[in-house]
Formats: structure tokens, sequence, C-alpha cells
């Protein structure tokens, strides 16, 4: 197996489509591809599974450890011709100014994977040449398969880019991608519309593919990989399920973290997936019931009209049924969702706040949680990691939070965490790897209730 790391200069200089391309244009060569994304995001992932077939996975050096990391790669590479790992902002960004800690080259390393460096070429000739210089030098540790400029203006635009490495730098220059509108992903509030939104159709995979192939030399760069030694672990074992976890999963709850549902799988749970959408009801004998995030304020008029849904999930709360709920989940639990609009629409009610949509973002960032008493999560003391990025806030509740919460530097940061009954919602994306005992935690959860649902039923007249 293969692997390659495609990384850029900065955020936003076009390394997303140049990852997609690559994708697009191997598995159109009919090879196998492994797809990876650096940090948090869940919609790169989203697209990546779109394009390969194969589940988006998340590599994160600061929610999860360097050998949770590794697991997480061999496990899901072993078996593919070449690996793709998206990096996340430049490549050298992470946590801060002075270490490595949680950048894209830190996770190159830990890999052993080399690294093509996406430079965003406009307005820019020799200067090129420094920066290449300055990137290649900056890490003697890190290995580099050469540079790809973007935003090209025209051939001889590339031919000064090619001259001003010359000499200068020992990457090789693979190529230049001209300046295409034609092909772009669109993009909202949270980033890069979701591949449930906007699924990046056959057409646009050959587009995409079609990009890679006419600016560099594909085969030369297939050629110059090292092969990676990928002794893929045995997959974990599964306990006989004995829960069922309603797991929603449509346009409006779509932000998921694979491994968050296999744990739950491998603890005992049958995931029953469903559609608050469109599905009147919840699923029949489930146990527990799991909301992820996504954009439920774009689909909030259907949502308020799904009455079946919200009365169903309301009385779930109502009958202790453990329910867990993430970002976009957890203002479905709210009583009313303002939109940017100032249209007030009905949610389940399970919380009492209503959550107000903003223009501007209201968090943004890595997240440690200590539980301070006991939950469907865990008792009293567990912790875990995650991210929060959302656009919309509370009204005042005056609810005092199950969370205790730090940022990444050990700050004290607000992040609530809510427990009405058995259901816990928060703006949380929480990675259950950084903990798996959650998941754990959960199952026996959901079993509790099983219990008590039969003794009820048995001991009805």
């Amino acid at each position: 197996m293969k692997g390659i790391v495609v990384a850029g200069v900065h955020s936003g200089c076009g390394k997303t489509t140049i990852t997609l391309g690559l994708m697009a244009a191997f598995k159109r060569r009919g090879l196998q591809v492994a797809p990876f994304k650096t940090g948090p995001d869940f919609i790169d992932p989203g697209h990546h599974t779109f394009i390969t077939d194969v589940a988006g996975r998340n590599l994160d050096g600061w929610m999860l450890k360097k050998q949770t990391n590794l697991e997480i790669f061999k496990q899901n590479s072993g078996q593919s011709d070449i690996a793709v790992v998206e990096g996340v902002m430049g490549l050298f960004d992470g946590y801060d100014g002075r270490t490595e800690a949680g950048s894209t080259a830190q996770m190159a390393k830990w890999l052993d994977l080399p690294v093509l460096l996406v430079v965003d070429a406009r307005s820019m000739a020799r200067s090129a040449g420094a920066l290449v210089q300055g990137f290649e030098n900056f890490d003697p540790d890190l290995k580099f398969a050469g540079v790809l400029f973007n935003q090209v203006g025209s051939p001889v635009h590339l031919d000064y880019l090619t001259q001003a490495l010359a000499g200068n730098v020992r990457m090789p220059c693979l190529g230049g991608v001209g300046r295409n509108p034609d092909i772009e992903i669109p993009s909202r509030h949270l980033g890069l519309v979701t591949s449930d939104d906007h699924g990046l159709g056959d057409q646009m995979q050959d587009a995409l593919a079609d990009l890679v192939e006419s600016c560099m030399d594909l085969d030369a760069l297939l050629d110059s990989l090292p092969r990676v030694c990928t002794d893929t672990p045995a997959p974990p074992e599964k306990k006989p399920a004995f829960v069922r976890i309603a797991l929603a999963r449509d346009a409006a709850f779509c932000f998921y973290y694979p491994e968050n549902i296999e744990l739950l799988e491998q603890a005992g749970a049958q995931i029953i997936y469903f559609s608050p959408l469109s599905d009147p009801d919840l699923p029949d004998n489930i146990d527990g019931l799991y909301l992820g995030g996504g954009y439920p304020e774009l689909h909030a008029s259907t949502l308020a009209e799904n009455t079946g849904f919200r009365q169903a999930v309301s009385l779930a709360c109502k009958n202790g049924m453990p329910i867990y709920a993430e970002c976009g989940g957890f203002m479905t639990l709210c009583r009313t969702l303002e939109d940017l609009d100032g249209q007030y629409h009905d949610m389940v009610g399970c919380f009492g706040f209503t959550c107000r949509m903003s223009k501007t973002l209201r968090a943004l960032g890595y997240r440690e949680i200590r539980l301070n008493r006991d939950t469907i999560l865990g008792p009293a003391g567990v912790t875990a990691r995650g991210h929060e990025f959302h656009y919309s806030s509370l009204d005042d509740h005056g609810e005092k939070s199950v969370y205790n919460a730090c940022d990444r530097t050990g700050g004290t940061r607000a992040v609530p965490g809510f427990e009405v009954n058995r259901t816990l919602g928060s703006y949380l994306h929480l990675h259950f790897k950084s903990n798996p005992d959650l998941p754990q935690h959960f199952v026996q959860a959901c079993f509790q209730y099983q219990n008590q649902r039969k003794l009820f039923v048995n001991e009805a007249p």
C-alpha cells in the first residue's frame, strides 16, 4: 500500500479540490482508495466517502493519542492500494506557534507518509522559490513528494514558478493547476456544502479527475511514493447485540465519526437508522436514541411539521429513554429554533431553551470535558475530548451544566452539557475514541432502560 498527505501552505489554498481530484483520478484507474482527513471536520470526509465509496476517517493529534491515530489508519488502509490524507489548515499550523502539536506535519510524520505541498501561486513568481524552500527546510524530518501550484494564470506563469524552484529546492515541481471557476464545491456558513446536499456526481468527479490528470504526471507520482508497511490489526470483536439504538441519519443529521457508531456496536448495540425529516415516528422497540450534528436549521420547517417525530422523542425523554444529542441534534431537542430570518420553529422541547441562529460564529475549538455528576455517558469524573463549531446560541437558561470544560490550552471554557431525565445534549461533538468507556456506559444505560421497560410491561395490569 502507498500513501500521500495533501497539505497546503495555508488554509484555503485549494488542497480540498486537489485531494478530491486525486481520489477521483485514483479511483478511475481502478485503485482502492483509503480516504482520511486531519482534524475534526465532518464535511470533507463526507465528500471523500462519496468519491471513494469508502468511509472517510478523521485523524486528529489532539482529540486522539498517537497510537489511536495509527490504529485508525492501519485498520482502514491495509487492504487499499493507496491512502490519501487531506491536511488541515497550513502544513505546520497546529495548536500554537511554538510546537507541531495538532498539525498536518505531525500527522505526516506519525504515518511516515510524504507530503504533496499545494501552493496558491496567484500574484507570485520567483517568490515561490523562497516560499517552497522555507517549507522544505523548516522540518528536516518531514518528507515531500513534491509541490503542486494552484491558481496558475498561464503556461508562462507556470514556467516562471518552475524556474524559481530550480537549484533552490530539492522537491520536484509536479505541475500547476489553472484557474477554473467551473470546478467549485458550494459552501455555506459551516464550510463546504455536505455530500448529502451536494453529492459530487459522475460529471463532477470526472472533472476533478481530469483536472489532476491534466496538470501533473500521476504515473510518476505513484511510482515515486514508497510503500507503507501497514500490519493491519485484527478488527475488534463485537459483543452480540443486546440493545437497539436508533440513530438519526439524513440531510439534517449527518455529522458522525464512524468510530462512534462502531464502538457502540462493539459494546453490544444494534444501530437502527431513521430519518427525522421523513419518518413520522421512532423505530420500534428501541432502547436508546443518538441524534448527531448537521444542519437542522436548514430543515427547521420540515422538522417542525413532523409532529409525530417530535412527540415520539418528547415521550421517550419523559419515559427515561437514554438520548444522546450533539450540536444539531441538541438544537432539535430545544423548545424552539429561531432561524436567520427571525422565524420561530417548534422543536422537540426536551430542553426549555430557544436556540437562535446567528450570522457570526459563536464558538470554535477543541474542548475537553469532565463530567461533574453521573450521566448516561458515565459517572462523575469521566473525561473525553471533542470540538465545537456552531453559529447558534441559547437564550438565558440558568441551567447547571453537567460538563466542566477546558480548551486545548487548559483554559476554562463554558461548554454546557445538559441532562433532563436520561436525555443528554450539548453543542460539543465528542470523539468516543478519546475515551472508549463512553459508548460502553451509554449502551449499559440503554440496557437498564430495556429492563425497566420489560418490568413495566410485565407488571402492567
